[in-house]
């Protein structure tokens, strides 16, 4: 379906409504402040968007406030929201061409993997939060006869949602998806570099049932949109997906209001370890080059950080280097393209520069290392391997956020092991190994929040994730979300 679309003409013909959504309608920014939407596709603009500040945010979390403490949407049975929600999803993916392009435009991915991926994922994970909220059980504790003890769940109230630029809508759908389904109000901050879809999820929501107030998205920068959200002392949790330095800031702007929960999804520096003992060394590394290259490299997740046994490393990397190229940015309209554009000439000049940075320490570049289509007036870097790196070199230590690869060398299990958590962070790793005791046996030992064996990225909405140490707190996905936005009460009946 998407090799038959003229995604350019439907380009040309987009008009971008940039005004926030709050109170269930489209607003301008109090201040009548706008900022220009570039794509980095080719830095056209795309349109203006409302430059949301604090008193932007104040509309929106009293909005939010009042849709909850009246109960329009938190006093609906279960089984109401879940039918609400539902419709949403519907809308979601009634919407795909549309939404996807937005995505596509705004942050530069492949429009194939806007449709096949993001919309799609959204709307699952709308889907399954919804069938998911009547289907979760309070308790009743095991107390002595003469009392009875209810442990229920409740919304905690007004969640505020900040979310990042490289998955808009999937990380959106992360956090609403949970914390609507359980009865609170939302107020949805995106990032500047690609705010268009979390706005006209907004409307789709509107349209589905969804109470004026339940859910509002205000635009703008994070030190004035996002740090007015983070302090505002009528937002009662915050959930927070970006990097661990802004993440820090998350809970100084708690400290300094309300005290609020903060549950940080940060960044990452994923291990991929691979023995000698595993036979299939094709697919270890056409594995790893998918998972690396996919979404230009911009996933927390990314497995950056490539552990290799010596005995194997030669033919390791040679088989990267060749699956490279397969990878080369293209245009991102076009179906065929696999990997587009960086979000935009910040992120362009932080990955050159950590390139450079790789070059100067001494790491060999088996693969990229250009910029590419510069001529498009875009943000494009060739998927980019490095050999013989060391892991004190900063390519090994920092995020890079872009699609350049380590490959460290290693001689045995313990200084795999021991490499692999020398990190800040303890997002996703991966053990690829033949041996079972082996694989079960460093899996235990990596400290990361997800561990895979003999695959990379496998992944579903069933399952937990977020990460160790400094890439976060708290779980997005899963039964385990609704942690996060819901507040434990007990009640304790006295019986004569």
């Amino acid at each position: 379906m998407a090799e038959t679309i003229d995604w350019h003409a439907r380009a040309k013909a987009l008009r971008i409504d940039g005004r926030c959504v709050i109170d269930g309608e489209r607003r301008a920014a109090l201040s009548g402040e706008t900022f220009d939407c570039l794509s980095p596709i080719d830095g056209r603009s795309l349109g203006a968007v409302a430059r949301g500040r604090e008193a932007d945010v104040d509309a929106a979390v009293r909005a939010a406030r009042a849709a909850f403490d009246d109960g329009r949407w938190a006093d609906k049975a279960p089984a109401q929201r879940k039918r609400v929600l539902q419709k949403f999803a519907d809308k979601i993916l009634a919407a795909k061409d549309e939404l996807a392009l937005l995505e596509t435009l705004d942050m530069g991915k492949p429009i194939q993997y806007a449709l096949s991926v993001d919309v799609p994922s959204t709307a699952r994970c709308i889907q399954w939060y919804a069938e998911a909220v009547d289907k979760v059980y309070d308790e009743i504790a095991p107390t002595p006869r003469s009392g009875l003890a209810l442990i229920t769940r409740e919304p905690m109230g007004v969640i505020g949602a900040i979310v990042p630029w490289n998955y808009p809508m999937i990380m959106a759908a992360w956090k609403l998806g949970p914390a609507l389904a359980a009865g609170n109000s939302v107020v949805l901050k995106p990032s500047e570099k690609s705010p268009l879809t979390a706005l006209r999820l907004a409307e789709l929501a509107v349209e589905a049932g969804l109470p004026p107030g339940v859910f509002n998205v205000v635009p703008g920068y994070g030190q004035e949109a996002g740090e007015a959200l983070a302090l505002h002392m009528q937002v009662d949790a915050i959930g927070f997906t970006g990097s661990t330095r802004t993440g820090r800031r998350m809970y100084e702007y708690a400290g300094r209001s309300n005290l609020k929960r903060v549950y940080n999804e940060l960044g990452g520096k994923s291990a991929f370890v691979v023995f000698d003992d595993f036979a299939d060394v094709e697919r270890a590394a056409k594995t790893v080059a998918g998972s690396m290259f996919f979404n230009q490299g911009e996933s927390c997740n990314a497995p950056s950080r490539v552990f290799v046994h010596e005995r194997i490393a030669e033919a390791f990397v040679a088989i990267v280097a060749a699956e490279a190229p397969a990878y080369a940015p293209a245009d991102p309209l076009d179906a065929k393209t696999v990997m587009g554009a960086l979000v935009d000439d910040t992120q362009l000049k932080t990955v050159m520069g950590y390139i450079d940075a790789g070059a100067s320490e001494g790491a060999r570049i088996a693969a990229g290392g250009k910029r590419a289509l510069s001529e498009t007036g875009g943000y494009y870097v060739e998927p980019t391997v490095f050999d013989g790196v060391a892991n004190t070199m900063k390519i090994a230590r920092e995020e890079i956020f872009g699609p350049v690869m380590s490959v460290i060398r290693f001689s045995d299990e313990a200084e795999a092991v021991k490499m692999a958590n020398d990190s800040s962070y303890g997002l996703q790793a991966s053990v690829w190994s033949d041996n079972i005791n082996r694989a079960h046996r460093v899996a235990r030992r990596l400290r990361a929040g997800t561990v895979h064996v003999n695959q990379y990225d496998e992944d579903d909405i069933t399952v937990p994730f977020g990460g160790y140490k400094q890439s976060g707190n708290g779980r997005d996905k899963s039964l385990h979300a609704f942690d996060k936005y819901t507040e434990l009460k007990t009640t304790w009946i006295r019986i004569d």
